[in-house]
C-alpha cells in the first residue's frame, strides 16, 4: 500500500480524536449541496477539516492539490491526515499523492456518502450514514 491505510468512518473519527486532520477532497458543489463533516468535537485542538478539491467539475484534476495541501496542512509536525471523498475513491488517489509529498495519509473507506443502495440512493454506509457529525450544505 502506498499510503498509511484505509479506515472505516468510525476508525477515522478515532484518528481525529487523536489529533489527525480530515481533508475533504470532494468538489465545492458537493460541499455546498450534500454537506460537510463536522469535526469540531473530535478533540481539544478543534481541528477543522481542510477543503481541497482533488478534481474540479467534469473530472478535471486539480494541478495545485499538493501546493494547496502544503499551504493548509501543518508542516512537518507529524500530524496525520485523513482523506475523505464521496465514496472513498478520489480520497485514495489524494492519500497516495499526499504520502508521496511526505505526509502520513489515510483514506476513509465508504467516503462521506457511502455506497448506493439498490435504488441508487446513498443510504448504505459512509460518514454521513454512520451518524458521525455533519453540517448541512456549506463550507
Amino acid at each position: 500500500m502506498s499510503y498509511a491505510g484505509d479506515l472505516t468512518p468510525q476508525e477515522a473519527w478515532a484518528k481525529l480524536e487523536q489529533g489527525a486532520i480530515l481533508v475533504d477532497v470532494r468538489t465545492e458543489g458537493e460541499w455546498a449541496h450534500i454537506g460537510i463533516p463536522d469535526t469540531a468535537s473530535a478533540n481539544d485542538k478543534h481541528n477543522d477539516p481542510l477543503f481541497i478539491q482533488w478534481t474540479f467539475p467534469g473530472g478535471i484534476p486539480n494541478a495545485a492539490f499538493i501546493a494547496d495541501l502544503r499551504q493548509q496542512a501543518p508542516a512537518d509536525d507529524g500530524t496525520e491526515l485523513v482523506f475523505i471523498c464521496r465514496s472513498g475513491q478520489r480520497s485514495v488517489a489524494a492519500a497516495i499523492a499526499a504520502t508521496q509529498a511526505g505526509f502520513t495519509s489515510y483514506n476513509v473507506l465508504e467516503g462521506f456518502e457511502g455506497e448506493p443502495d439498490r435504488y441508487g440512493d446513498r443510504t448504505v454506509n459512509g460518514w454521513k450514514n454512520s451518524g458521525l457529525p455533519t453540517n448541512p450544505g456549506s463550507r
